[in-house]
């Protein structure tokens, strides 16, 4: 049926992906953005992004902790996802999703966090009583010795294992967007820049999420924004943002110019079913919005106020653009036909297994682990010098 729009044959129906799909490399973008936003303040030595330091690895700890949850869900049987370790598939990049989640997890993010407050944890476990005693105790796993000497050591090694951290960060990310673009059977996926657009995209929202919550709870906590922190982060959010959406041109000029005979299936998606979450969110107030404003913001002398309202909404933007482009991916490149003839849509269900409300959850939750976090082991700079009752 050639030239029929909207006819799709019963064998070419397969949309298997859904809305978990599609905040799983969200959710993995926000803790790859948030560990090289940390990464600045010690291996790059940008001391004006220091206070973020401490809270941007709980946040990428308190996301990592949830990532694998959509997928789980998504799976017939998760309880069998444990076989991935103990018969592992090396041709597969899925397969191989579960060891770099570990290696990631347990051998740079836990190990560095542990180096960063093991002074932190030694002094809490001589002070507190309680349940909280006996909990710092375990934290430090037996090593109590706080001499100079024993924090350099500490310093020297945490530095080794961000600078491990960093590609291992580009790696967790990368990937996802590394199985995108191997497919080379889906035209809207298949392309050598899908790794590389997925990695800044989640530089971009880890970064912002960062920000945001950085002046978020130092506003809870009645505290003064460090404006010289804010100002330098968004200066970078600014920066990457524009190499990303440069990137993501790059892509679709080389489409345009290409026009393969998928060309006229992937532009009629664009101007219809992908109209508003592409066109709209994901470019017009995901990308050029939060772009003008940080611009702004970054060459205008403008009041301090004005300037933290700026990268408030300049964030949560960059946040909706980010999800959107992982929507616009998933569930984008499963909405036509494999004859480019024909077209399906995608309905979210409410409360079901893989529906709405499971999502908005699983988006929270990462905020309430993070609330525990801080609460264990606060990571504001002036708990370093404050006693530690008053911490607690």
């Amino acid at each position: 049926m050639p030239g029929v729009e909207g006819f799709m044959y019963p064998n070419e129906v397969s949309l298997y992906w859904s809305v978990l799909i599609v905040l799983y490399p969200f959710i993995t973008g926000l803790v790859a953005g948030a560990f090289i936003l940390a990464s600045l303040a010690r291996i790059f030595r940008v001391e004006a992004v220091k206070p973020t330091y401490r809270l941007a690895l709980l946040t990428a700890l308190a996301f990592l902790m949830v990532a694998p949850l959509p997928l789980q869900l998504h799976l017939g049987h998760p309880e069998r996802s444990y076989e991935m370790y103990l018969t592992p598939h090396r041709s597969s990049a899925m397969a191989m999703f579960g060891f770099v989640y570990l290696w990631y997890l347990m051998a740079v993010l836990v190990v560095e966090i542990w180096l960063d407050f093991r002074a932190d944890i030694v002094a809490l476990s001589q002070s507190t009583t309680g349940w909280r005693r006996w909990l710092y105790k375990a934290m430090t796993l037996g090593s109590d010795n706080v001499s100079p000497r024993a924090l350099a050591i500490d310093e020297r090694v945490g530095w080794l294992v961000t600078l491990i951290g960093v590609p291992s960060a580009f790696l967790l990310h990368g990937y996802v967007g590394f199985i995108f673009g191997s497919i080379k059977a889906n035209p809207w996926w298949s392309s050598p820049l899908m790794p590389v657009v997925f990695i800044f995209s989640a530089m971009v929202s880890g970064i912002a999420a960062v920000m945001l919550l950085y002046m978020a709870t130092t506003r809870l906590r009645r505290k003064p924004i460090d404006m010289r922190c804010v100002d330098t982060i968004a200066m970078y959010l600014f920066y990457i943002f524009i190499i990303d959406f440069s990137l993501e041109m790059l892509d679709l000029i080389h489409r345009i110019y290409e026009a393969d005979e998928s060309f006229r299936s992937l532009d009629f998606m664009v101007h219809t079913r992908l109209y508003f979450s592409q066109i709209v969110l994901q470019i017009l107030v995901g990308t050029l919005t939060p772009l003008v404003l940080l611009f702004l913001a970054q060459v205008m002398k403008l009041h301090e106020v004005v300037r933290k309202r700026i990268y408030a909404v300049a964030g949560s933007l960059a946040l909706v653009g980010i999800f959107a482009m992982r929507w616009n991916v998933v569930i984008g490149g499963q909405l036509f036909s494999k004859s480019f003839l024909g077209y399906t849509t995608y309905k979210m269900a409410l409360a079901t297994r893989e529906g709405l409300l499971v999502a908005i959850a699983l988006t929270i939750l990462p905020l309430f682990i993070l609330a525990v976090l801080v609460r264990i082991l606060p990571p504001w700079p002036e708990a370093e010098h404050a006693s530690i009752p008053e911490a607690v």
